[in-house]
């Protein structure tokens, strides 16, 4: 028979109440990366217009959106010049894409440690009724600082019901121990045909 003395017990529901005080929930805020909620760096191209535009995020940190020949990235950082250094600036889908403008932030406490931001693919095998390729949506996980910002994750938006619930826990599993430039991207759930554009080659 176990027997639990007072002093014992004592100790028990101290260490109980520690750790729930020292135990941070994890939850989502959002931010916008719209432009009107931007500041817009420099002019449009007058080449093909091409713009660069940095946004509040959270915790100090700056979101960066630079388009391209109809290809976006998307990084963050303390500041424009921190963000546009990070790997995730330098990774560019081949396809046309886009990203929206509401981003996700994972955070355990009030410290963000990942994002999550729904993009569009284009597809050029599947043209609407005007020519133009229809777009596969996923979505994308991408880590914090500390440490290097890049792609976590990916999630097929439409071969995925549950794509939000899977980016979230995929957010919560791996972010904050994957290792940019060393680690792969995991794809998560159910491989669709935006993940198959995202990751051509």
């Amino acid at each position: 028979m176990i027997r639990i003395t007072a002093a014992c017990l004592a100790i028990l529901l101290t260490s109980t109440v520690l750790d729930g005080a020292n135990a941070q929930s994890v939850g989502s805020t959002y931010t916008s990366t719209a432009p009107k909620n931007c500041r817009q760096v420099g002019k449009p191209s007058e080449l093909d217009g091409s713009t660069t535009r940095i946004c509040p995020g959270k915790d100090g940190l700056m979101v960066l959106i630079a388009e391209d020949d109809l290809r976006e990235i998307v990084s963050v950082g303390r500041n424009r010049k921190e963000a546009a250094g990070e790997p995730a600036a330098k990774l560019w889908f081949a396809p046309f894409n886009s990203s929206e403008t509401t981003v996700e932030w994972r955070a355990a406490g009030t410290k963000p440690f990942a994002i999550i931001q729904r993009w569009h693919i284009a597809d050029s095998s599947d043209p609407d009724k005007q020519g133009r390729p229809n777009t596969k949506d996923m979505l994308v996980v991408t880590r914090l600082p500390p440490g290097p910002v890049c792609h976590v994750a990916y999630v097929d938006a439409i071969a995925n019901p549950n794509a939000n619930e899977l980016a979230r826990k995929a957010a919560d599993d791996f972010a904050r121990s994957f290792t940019c430039g060393k680690d792969e991207v995991t794809i998560v759930g159910t491989r669709g045909r935006a993940v198959e554009l995202a990751t051509m080659r």
